[in-house]
């Protein structure tokens, strides 16, 4: 049995496809201890790892204090999150033997988490992965498109910052690369080489094992008894970037009193009340267990998060995708690319072109074909299993 040190910096779409490979490695006679942020450490604790916690706050203000209009402010503000992190970990693990970590490609201290405790390191990539070239290539546009006086006090921050990791914790970091993508030795990708761009582009290193989709273990309070044999339309922002009421109205407009049974969930932060009177025909939850609704679903109306693309693939449902933020623009032309679904934007959205979008995809049947196609590729990809047989194949063999 070996003992194993897991890093997440994480919002929900980092967290829940390491649910299933921690609950599958601890089945596997491993010892888990899962570093992530207070919120969710009921949710891990019940995959029977040991939960330990650092400070998101202090987290997120180092964050935030990189800077959030360029890419390469991003990568410094992950650097200045290594002040927070590191001796935390390193606090709460003195003493401690462990003989592998894994990290969220992400999280801007996995990589320097296990160069410091010279740990053979897995990384755990929650989004599509990144090659350097592709980076690079951003990186070589940043420098061309944005004026000098801007990019050289960026720069000069990440040489900085650099330094000082070097002359705290001993670490060369030789790229932003390396900060923003976390490379190591074995990559976990929670998608198939066929939906990742670009999939030929990446070594035997990276490991496509397809959606990692299990139990959330949570409870919720919801009647499928309401749904079963309506087919419903499903609409969901996510968790993160779903404070949209005037969205949530417009849906509303657009399928309130038709035919549609409509299951609406629109998060913790808003409140249900604010929508005013609900048509008969929707249902509107703070929040339901997606994997579980989508199986009853004709259609997914989303906000296109790695998550729940891939929960409505895997469940052979068809996409309208509303990207708000990250990749989900590079998401949603995938979906779009593959033949699954469709792209709308936000902005200047009408309930019309929202009821025509439905209208649409519901009545072409080559949606309904490529999104089984997906879902029956995803489904035989392994998932949280194969991605424990990958991990097994790097540490024991």
């Amino acid at each position: 049995m070996a003992r194993v040190l897991f890093i997440n910096g994480g919002s929900e779409g980092h967290i829940n496809p390491t649910i299933g490979v921690v609950q599958e490695l601890i089945s596997r006679g491993e010892e888990v201890v899962y570093f992530c942020i207070e919120a969710f450490r009921e949710r891990i604790e019940k995959t029977g790892a040991t939960v330990r916690t650092f400070d998101d706050q202090k987290f997120i203000k180092a964050f935030i204090s990189g800077g959030r209009d360029y890419l390469l402010e991003r990568v410094n503000g992950l650097l200045l999150t290594s002040d927070i992190v590191i001796p935390s970990v390193l606090e709460q693990i003195k003493g401690e033997h462990f003989d592998y970590i894994i990290h969220d490609s992400m999280f801007g201290c996995g990589r320097l988490l296990a160069h410091i405790l010279k740990l053979p390191a897995i990384n755990s990539c929650t989004s599509f992965a990144q090659s350097k070239d592709s980076f690079d290539n951003m990186l070589e546009q940043f420098s061309t498109e944005v004026p000098p006086e801007i990019v050289k006090p960026i720069n000069e921050k990440f040489q900085s910052l650099t330094a000082m990791v070097k002359e705290k914790y001993d670490v060369e970091i030789q790229s932003h690369y390396e900060v923003f993508c976390n490379p190591a030795p074995l990559t976990i990708v929670y998608t198939t080489r066929e939906f990742q761009p670009d999939g030929e582009a990446f070594d035997q290193s990276y490991k496509f094992v397809g959606p990692s989709i299990s139990s959330r273990l949570t409870q919720e309070n919801f009647d499928f008894t309401a749904i079963q044999g309506s087919n419903p339309i499903y609409i969901s922002l996510g968790t993160v970037f779903n404070q949209a009421m005037d969205f949530y109205k417009l849906c509303y407009e657009a399928f309130g009193n038709t035919d549609h049974t409509i299951v609406m969930s629109i998060g913790y932060r808003a409140q249900i009340s604010d929508l005013g009177e609900i048509p008969k025909n929707f249902i509107v939850k703070n929040y339901v267990q997606q994997t579980d609704v989508l199986q009853y679903t004709k259609l997914f109306i989303t906000h296109g998060g790695m998550n729940s693309t891939h929960e409505g693939l895997y469940y052979g449902v068809p996409l309208i995708v509303i990207p708000q933020s990250a990749d989900q623009p590079i998401i949603a032309e995938q979906v779009a690319n593959i033949g699954a679904g469709i792209q709308l934007q936000m902005q200047s959205l009408t309930a019309n072109q929202l009821r025509e979008a439905v209208d649409h995809v519901l009545s072409l049947s080559s949606f309904k074909n490529a999104v089984a196609n997906i879902g029956e590729s995803f489904r035989k990809s392994g998932g949280y299993h194969q991605a424990v047989d990958e991990i097994f194949e790097f540490y024991y063999q």
